[in-house]
Order: structure tokens, then C-alpha cells, then sequence
């Protein structure tokens, strides 16, 4: 049992024969290191129904739990704080029960029946994945590994635009200077190829501007009347229409850009379940606007264009159909959400990882989902996350300054190579192992690196500071694993034999202690969809067990009773480490 569900039933039942009263939630905290004691149980807000003294009721309660609980072994009350000692022998069954699980943590979803969705990366198909699709990768696929790891089935999806002007822009480019050119031919990949052929269009796009400015033009005037624009517009026209050429070069490109765009996300460790495409979903969702105005759900204007009145929920009126019947991108999303729930019935939320910019179009979906009587609708989220930003800048893909992710995971494997061979870590591997293990700290550090920042917050990414072997990063606890392992390989000790021990050194308590949030931690992460609390969690791990190596022998142990529970206990931190990694997408090296 949960030793906070045994002290909340045990300090309720301290209360009822005190006091007579009863408190559904009791406070608990770690309790702090100047103090004795294990875990800490906040006093203050149980006076909103004890009248008396904090202290007096913390030491009403201690000495109730110290004669009715096994698990206690001492307490003491600091102002309205009561600090309680939990006996070694519970710490001890706890890690008897949990050391021979290499799933610690995790809950089987056998036997769950629902399944959550979870979208990202969903990119447009005229340009390469860059810095900022990395981290909408990451962390939609750690999110998806985390609801997983919480006991819940996970359909991971992506919904590709693959359709529209910018498309276009690429092809057109292709078409008018590529003298078909092909990824063989030129030895680039797909998405790279297409992607300079965009660069391409912007930069005659502001040739063309800055001369019909010199013709007496204005600004604004020049953006609508360039010429490449214009032919953009109506080869947009004729893929809309079928052309069968314009539809062949469309199925050419973004061909090569599917092709490109697998070799990254293989290269960068995400998958995905299912696959949708704008081209595919863009006329969703207009049955469902005829729907609504039915029920009143919608309003037509008199030009014909029909909407939603959201001012009475604090937000604005939203168009869902244009005057001339065409869908605009909110219908898509809402026609597109009730597809996927049509192809995969068991999914009960879904889960949008998209940029913070777009907080208010998903405020809306999701309100209309809501009104269209969805619901499933009330078990939809937005993760939204922050910009990734680099010392040099903002990132434009049209001016190609954007980092390309395949540059970024190279020039990650080339500094973790560089800091291995400064620092001597790898001598004697072969050198197909050592770059292997290069690559491995290389993502790990990228990995670690993004997602331990919370998914809100805007990132500064440094990528060399993000592979130093010290402090909090993915390198210094991929270290500390390899080192683990390097203690097992040495110590000839059956992992699973019983514990035969009574007492535990103050640093074998504290990592029992940690090894004891996992679980909770997982939870947690799933709940709030915050990969941080999973990567922050590994990082405290790993120091409190470098704390303990750092002071307590493990092969040396004067018993052959210690040494068999320190290695088992080192075991078991190696294994956490190993899992909670595995949930934010991170391998960890055997050797290191």
C-alpha cells in the first residue's frame, strides 16, 4: 500500500478520536533536509476544521501514528509541521516488491479499453524539418510514450500539409529553373531538394516586387501583381480542378519529400500509427457546418457565409464557410477531428501538439466541437509549447536561415564525438562502436535537453552546452547509467535473491525514497502532458545515486547481506533511469 493512503487513513482515524471530525485531503510534502524525517504532514490547513494550537494538534497526531503505525518509527513537530521517520522495514518490503520488475512504473493498458490520440510534427511538404519541428517531434512522441507508460493505449498520428499555395510555390520554382533535377540525380534528399526550390520562389517573388515598385506600384499593390505569385495562384487552381499534370508533378514532389522526411524521424526515433493529409481531409467538415445550422449552432450572414458566435463563451465570432461555400481551415479541423474518431472508435481524447501561436484557433475547435454536441470534445488538449530559439536567431524557412534537423542531429553526433575524444571516455572501442555511442549521446543530448524544459517556455537552444558530461543533461545521466552497468558487470550478484537486511544507510533511504515517486511521477507527466516532469525526475535519480556512490562502497561492502542489496539497489536506479528515458525517447549506452 501507498505510504501516504496509510497515513491519511491513520491520521483521519487520530482525528475522529481527538476531534470527531474528518478531513478528505491531507497534505503531504518531502520533509526538508535539516530536519528528521522522511515524510512531512502540513498541519495548518486541517485548523480550518480543528480549532487549536498547530502544534499541539502535529503532536496529537504523531504520538496517535507512533502507537498505531507499524511504519512509523519516531516524529517530531516543527511549528505546523509534522515530520515523521518511516521504519527501515518498510522501505526495505517496498523494494523487495519492485526490484525484480524491469516495468517499475509503468501500468499495463490491457485491459484499458480507451485510446488517446495524440498528433505532431505534421509538417508541410514544400520544405525540410527544422529545429522547430524537432521539438514539436519530440515532444509529441514522448507525450504519446508517457499517456502509454500511464496505462493507456496511444494512436500516434500526424496530419500532413501536403495541399495549398505554399505547395505550389515549390513546384512552380521546380518547374520554371529545375531542369528536372531529381534527388538521384542531384544526390540531395526529397524534402531538401523541394525545400531550395522554395527558397527559390521567394527570392525572384522580391526580385519581381522590387522592380514593379520601381513601375510606380506600392507595396502592397506589388505582392498581389507579381507574376510568379500569379502563376502559383492558378496552378493552385488546376491541382484544385485535377489537372493530370500539375497532379503528376504534386504526387513527384511530395514523394520525394515522404521519402526525405522518413530518413528524419527514423534518424530522430519517432514513428507513427496513422497518417492523414490536407489533400485528403480539406473538404471535411462541411456537412457537419449544415449540421449546425440547423440547430443553431451556426448563423448565415446575408453575403451567404456562414459562423459562429462564440462572444456569450469571451471570444469572437469565428467564419466556418465562406460566402462562395468553401471550407476554411477551422472547418477542416473540425471535420478532420470527427473523422479520426469515425476510423479509430476506441479513441476517447485527443492530443494537438502545435506551436503556441495557435492557442486560440484550438480554444475555438474545441468550443465548436463542443457545441456540435461532441462528447469526446470535452477530452480534447492543446499542448502547446514555446519557440525554439538559437544565439544566432529567429529561424525564417523562406529565407532557408532556418537549422535543418538533419544539420542539427550531425552536428550533435560531431560534439558528442568531440567532447568524448577530449575527455578520453571511449578508448578502446572499435570505431563503428564509438560512432554508435556518439550518435546515441548526441540525441540523447538534444532529447534531454528540450524536453526537460517545460513544454510553455521558450527555449534557447545551445547545443554544446547541451552535451556537457556535468550537470543537468542527457550525457551526465547516460554516464552515470553505462557506470551502473559497469558495477553489475563486476559484481556476480543474484539479482533477485531476498534482502537480508534490518538497517539502511541514510543514502540507501534516500534513493529508496526516489525510487519511490516513479511511479507517481509517470502519472503525473501523463496528466499535465509535461515530458519535464519525467526528465527532471531522472536528473534528481541520478544524483541522489552518485550522492550514494560517492559515499557508501558497494562492492566493498563489509557484508556479504550489504553488498547484495547495494547492487540490487543499483539495479533498480539503472533500470528507472533506462524506463523514464525510454518515455522522453532516449537510449541509454551499456558502455560509455
Amino acid at each position: 500500500m501507498i505510504l501516504q493512503d496509510i497515513l491519511t487513513t491513520q491520521i483521519n482515524n487520530a482525528l475522529k478520536e481527538i476531534h470527531n471530525v474528518t478531513i478528505q485531503t491531507i497534505e503531504f510534502q518531502a520533509t526538508r533536509k535539516e530536519f528528521e524525517g522522511d515524510i512531512t504532514v502540513v498541519v495548518f490547513p486541517m485548523l480550518r476544521q480543528v480549532k487549536t494550537n498547530p502544534v499541539q494538534l502535529g503532536e496529537a497526531i504523531g504520538a496517535y501514528l507512533l502507537k498505531n503505525v507499524e511504519e512509523v518509527d519516531a516524529y517530531n513537530v516543527v511549528k505546523g509541521f509534522l515530520n515523521i521517520s518511516i521504519s527501515n522495514s518498510y522501505y526495505i518490503d517496498f523494494f523487495e516488491a519492485i526490484k525484480s520488475n524491469p516495468t517499475y512504473g509503468f501500468v499495463s493498458h490491457a485491459d484499458n479499453p480507451e485510446v488517446t490520440m495524440v498528433e505532431y510534427s505534421s509538417p508541410n511538404t514544400n520544405k525540410p524539418l527544422h529545429l522547430g519541428h524537432v521539438r514539436n517531434n519530440l515532444l509529441g512522441y514522448s507525450v504519446a510514450k508517457i499517456i502509454e507508460a500511464s496505462g493507456t493505449k496511444v494512436n500516434k498520428t500526424q496530419i500532413i500539409n501536403d495541399r495549398g499555395i505554399h505547395i505550389c510555390k515549390s513546384m512552380l520554382a521546380w518547374k520554371m529553373f529545375g531542369n528536372n533535377e531529381t534527388p538521384e540525380s542531384t544526390g540531395l534528399k526529397g524534402d531538401k531538394l523541394v525545400g531550395n526550390y522554395y527558397v527559390k520562389f521567394d527570392a525572384v517573388y522580391k526580385t519581381q516586387i522590387a522592380e514593379l515598385i520601381t513601375k510606380g506600384l506600392t507595396n502592397d499593390e506589388a505582392k498581389k501583381q507579381a507574376p510568379i505569385l500569379l502563376e502559383a495562384q492558378q496552378m493552385l487552381k488546376l491541382w484544385e480542378a485535377g489537372d493530370k499534370e500539375v497532379v503528376t508533378l504534386w504526387e513527384t514532389m511530395n514523394n520525394w519529400v515522404y521519402k526525405g522526411f522518413n530518413e528524419t524521424y527514423k534518424n530522430l526515433g519517432v514513428e507513427f500509427d496513422s497518417m492523414y493529409y490536407e489533400s485528403q481531409t480539406y473538404l471535411l467538415g462541411k456537412e457537419f457546418i449544415t449540421e449546425g445550422l440547423a440547430s443553431g449552432v451556426f448563423y448565415k450572414k446575408e453575403d451567404g457565409s456562414v459562423w459562429c458566435d462564440l462572444t456569450s463563451d469571451g471570444l469572437d465570432e469565428k467564419i466556418v464557410l465562406r460566402a462562395d461555400g468553401t471550407a476554411v481551415y477551422m472547418t477542416q479541423d473540425i471535420g478532420t477531428a470527427i473523422q479520426r474518431i469515425k476510423d479509430h472508435p476506441a479513441i476517447s481524447s485527443m492530443v494537438y501538439t502545435v506551436g503556441n501561436e495557435q492557442d486560440y484557433h484550438f480554444q475555438v475547435l474545441f468550443l465548436i466541437l463542443k457545441k456540435l454536441g461532441f462528447a469526446w470534445a470535452k477530452n480534447l488538449f492543446h499542448l502547446s509549447y514555446g519557440m525554439v530559439d538559437l544565439p544566432s536567431g529567429k529561424m525564417k524557412s523562406r529565407e532557408g536561415t532556418v537549422v535543418d534537423a538533419d544539420d542539427l542531429i550531425d552536428e550533435m553526433t560531431s560534439t558528442a564525438k568531440e567532447i568524448s575524444q577530449e575527455l578520453g571516455k571511449l578508448e578502446g572501442y572499435t570505431d563503428a562502436k564509438k560512432e554508435e555511442i556518439y550518435k546515441t549521446i548526441g540525441l540523447g543530448a538534444l532529447k534531454y535537453y528540450i524536453l526537460k524544459v517545460d513544454p510553455k517556455k521558450r527555449i534557447l537552444f545551445n547545443p554544446k552546452e547541451s552535451v556537457d558530461f556535468q550537470g543537468n543533461t542527457g550525457p551526465f545521466i547516460q554516464y552515470t547509467y553505462a557506470r551502473i552497468q559497469a558495477i553489475l558487470r563486476k559484481s556476480n550478484v543474484d539479482k533477485d535473491s531476498k534482502i537480508n537486511l534490518t538497517a539502511l544507510h541514510p543514502k540507501e533511504k534516500e534513493l529508496l525514497k526516489q525510487l519511490q515517486l516513479f511511479p507517481e511521477v509517470i502519472q503525473n507527466a501523463a496528466q499535465f502532458h509535461s515530458p519535464a516532469l519525467i526528465a527532471n525526475y531522472v536528473y534528481d535519480l541520478v544524483k541522489s545515486f552518485n550522492s550514494f556512490y560517492q559515499n557508501v562502497s558497494i562492492l566493498g561492502a563489509d557484508t556479504e547481506a550489504e553488498k547484495t542489496f547495494r547492487v540490487q539497489l543499483s539495479n533498480s536506479v539503472a533500470n528507472t533511469i533506462k524506463n523514464g528515458f525510454s518515455t522522453l525517447g532516449i537510449d541509454v549506452p551499456e558502455r560509455m
